[in-house]
């Protein structure tokens, strides 16, 4: 389901003036990739970025074309890990936070956790 330009703009408004509300975004899309939603953590990340840094200043910082950063995060892209944590490691500076990944026990999908299915995480931030 696309999202509409209301929807989107009160977004970016709410990015805008709300610090917390900015953080949580960020820490929202790390999450969707940890756990593996792809197609979310794209889409909220490609959010996150048009209503801060925007991608000529991130262009400008990763040294690749704004256009690629775009298909990249776009509902056809296939970020490589090397250009997603990237992207993420200049996005926590430029927000002044640092997330970490801290192993939770608890069992995905309510079975015992194996071992090819992984250790579910949380992603915890911390103001630098």
């Amino acid at each position: 389901m696309a999202l509409t330009r209301d929807f989107k703009e009160t977004i970016r408004a709410r990015v805008k003036r709300d610090p917390g509300f900015r953080k949580a975004l960020l820490r929202e899309g790390i999450e969707n990739f940890l756990s593996g939603d792809v197609e979310t953590g794209k889409i909220i990340l490609r959010d996150f970025i048009n209503s801060t840094v925007g991608f000529g200043k991130l262009s400008d910082v990763t040294h690749r074309p704004a256009k690629s950063l775009m298909r990249m995060l776009g509902p056809r892209g296939n970020p490589q890990a090397r250009n997603l944590f990237e992207i993420v490691a200049y996005l926590q500076r430029a927000e002044g936070v640092r997330f970490e990944v801290r192993s939770s026990h608890k069992a995905l999908g309510g079975k015992k956790a194996v071992a090819s299915r992984g250790v579910r995480g949380r992603v915890k931030s911390r103001t630098l």
